[in-house]
């Protein structure tokens, strides 16, 4: 089928064009979505046109948008504006002006500058750069390139970002999985090209020994630094387990708070030594042990409830779509074997960072451990991600942190 070739005014150069096949009435994109896939469309473009910006048509010829395209991807289209924009130096700034001023909005509505310096700049779609993950530590950036487009023109996007922030460092975290799709290379360098190395920052309120350039994600999980002192204020005189703790932060808060105990357990050597090493610096009384968290509770099952506050934040278990169901006996297992190691009117802060296990799912998973568990169950708290990693509205895909803060009895 030949490739349609629409210009949107006369006036203007014509633009490659995909069209939705017929049958694809049920389409995300024609509900607001900000993707296509490659089997909703009558023809791919030629490979020439891959990372660059090309319209889409809806099966009557009604104009989309425009959006990038790579033919590479199960995502061969992803929008950029309803209307018709070029990829260029100016689109790009304003882009990435809007993001930023998005985030001075939020802190201004919020009455806070809490996390000013450490927070998310940029959310990939939610801010309409797809594929563009900025997280703000201090003066450096982090930033992740996840799509064809944008990677052609991270040169630029580093100059931009450098000139709108002030930053003196962008260390590109360029090792997601999600860049193989793309057709990527997964790489980590810094913009300079000098290496960057680990340093101590200050992220509410607490220091923590920051590897930027090799820690998990974009080396901090800036996403849960509002649940942190969230959860901690239930931790007072309590006994206090933070299961999958990484660096540590939510025990490091809760022995602030005044935690009669605090145990933290993580899989991963590098993360309690981190925990172990924060503890320390910050003058607080907390224990980290190697362990693996599923086997830990398993090995406890038949002792008596020793707990009263137990944090539950897990890395993702549904990265697909096809691992939902084992997602979700995996999270209600979690949670019954945490239910049961509290002693009664315990909290149980819990959490889930996969976009595929939506509020129903979580809500439906709580439910089953509660009645396996014998226990009656209320919610004190939702959670959610926070603002500088805003929702777009008509992409479920970009809420993806989600939890519930319970009293077990």
């Amino acid at each position: 089928m030949a490739v349609m070739m629409v210009g949107y005014m006369s006036s203007t150069p014509v633009l490659p064009s995909l069209k939705l096949k017929p049958n694809a009435a049920s389409a995300r994109v024609l509900h607001g979505h900000p993707w296509v896939f490659a089997n909703e469309v009558e023809a791919l473009l030629p490979a020439e046109h891959d990372g660059e910006v090309v319209g889409c048509r809806d099966r009557t010829g009604r104009p989309l948008g425009t959006g990038i395209y790579n033919s590479k991807s199960q995502i061969v289209w992803r929008r950029l504006s309803a209307g018709r924009v070029t990829l260029d130096t100016e689109w790009l700034r304003g882009a990435l002006t809007r993001a930023l001023a998005r985030r001075v909005t939020e802190n201004r509505e919020r009455r806070t500058e809490n996390g000013e310096k450490f927070r998310r700049l940029v959310w990939s779609e939610s801010d309409e750069l797809p594929g563009l993950v900025v997280d703000q530590f201090g003066d450096t950036l982090v930033a992740q390139v996840q799509t064809l487009a944008l990677e052609k023109r991270a040169g630029l996007i580093g100059d931009l970002l450098i000139d709108l922030t002030g930053a003196t460092e962008i260390i590109f975290r360029n090792d997601s999985n999600l860049r193989r799709l793309e057709g990527l290379p997964a790489e980590v360098h810094t913009r300079s090209g000098k290496t960057w190395e680990p340093r101590w920052a200050s992220i509410g309120g607490f220091d923590y020994w920051l590897d930027l350039a090799a820690g998990q994600k974009t080396g901090f999980y800036l996403d849960q630094r509002e649940q942190h002192p969230a959860v901690a204020k239930y931790a007072t005189g309590k006994r206090v387990l933070d299961a999958f703790c990484n660096q540590g932060a939510f025990a490091l808060h809760a022995a602030r708070a005044g935690a009669a105990t605090v145990l933290g357990l993580d899989s991963a050597d590098d993360a309690i030594a981190a925990a172990r090493r924060n503890a320390t610096r910050n003058h607080v009384t907390a224990a980290f042990e190697l362990a693996n968290v599923f086997d830990w509770f398993t090995a406890r099952r038949d002792a008596p409830p020793a707990w009263d506050l137990i944090i539950l934040d897990p890395p993702p278990f549904a990265k697909s779509k096809s691992a939902i169901e084992s997602a979700l006996r995996g999270h209600k297992e979690l949670n019954l074997r945490a239910m049961k190691a509290l002693a009664p009117g315990g909290v149980l802060a819990t959490y889930t960072c996969s976009h595929h296990m939506g509020d129903a799912e979580l809500r439906g998973v709580l439910a089953e451990a509660a009645a396996d568990a014998k226990r009656r169950v209320h919610i004190l708290e939702f959670c959610h991600q926070p603002p500088d990693h805003p929702v777009l509205v008509t992409m479920p895909e970009s809420e993806y942190l989600r939890g519930c803060i319970l009293r077990v009895e």
